[in-house]
């Protein structure tokens, strides 16, 4: 259950993977830490949860198809997963609306971003710009190869559009004295929309292939 901002409680401005253990569920639940920063997490509509869980159910449907043609190359698909960056450490993590990551050795491991083949956010009206680039440039930085983004109609209860990007990691030719921001940035490397395609299909990190009708609401 997402936190009311009225309800939130007066938190410091940074907080340890331990301190955010002592919190209540209900609290913890609705922050991630960035580099142990409090950031909160809105909830959204009922149709953000809505195509969140159907992005993830056609991934993993893919995700299950590859590993079984490929079982030396093991994949998994969930949503709402906190994925920490760094080797070690857990007060810097971030938890994506769905991922795919790479089979882990052993149960109840915390996935890292190095485990992370593909994050993606599903994109509500309500999502400013800003929030939309701040966490793609932290999903850039932690080296995640694929990032999607999944837009929301502003007038119906379905998909608009669906983008993947590709991590860019040696930029281009650039003039003298001109430097990147970041030292990673995505960029796009497909768009599908249901006007001008049957669904969406790309063969990164997998063959993936997921028909409109699998998505709707």
């Amino acid at each position: 259950m997402s936190v009311p901002h009225a309800q939130r409680p007066d938190l410091p401005e940074y907080l340890t993977w331990e301190d955010l253990e002592r919190l209540p569920d209900e609290v913890a639940a609705n922050i991630e830490l960035w580099n142990g920063r409090v950031v909160w997490v809105r909830r959204g509509p009922a149709e953000h949860q809505a195509f969140m869980f159907n992005v993830t159910s056609a991934l993993k449907r893919c995700a299950r198809q590859a590993t079984i043609e490929q079982p030396e190359q093991c994949w998994r698909a969930d949503l709402e997963t906190n994925v920490f960056f760094g080797r070690t450490g857990k007060s810097d993590f971030m938890t994506p609306d769905f991922l795919v990551y790479r089979c882990l050795p052993t149960p109840y491991q915390d996935i890292r971003a190095g485990d992370v083949a593909l994050v993606g956010e599903v994109l509500s009206p309500s999502n400013t710009q800003t929030d939309i680039e701040a966490k793609k440039a932290r999903y850039a930085d932690g080296g995640i190869p694929w990032y999607w983004e999944v837009t929301l109609a502003r007038e119906a209860s379905a998909i608009a559009s669906v983008r993947a990007y590709v991590l860019e990691t040696e930029p281009g030719r650039l003039p003298v004295g001109v430097h990147p921001l970041r030292r990673a940035n995505y960029l796009m490397a497909g768009e599908w929309t249901p006007a001008d395609s049957e669904g969406i299909e790309i063969p990164f990190p997998f063959a993936i292939d997921i028909r409109w009708a699998e998505l709707e609401f």
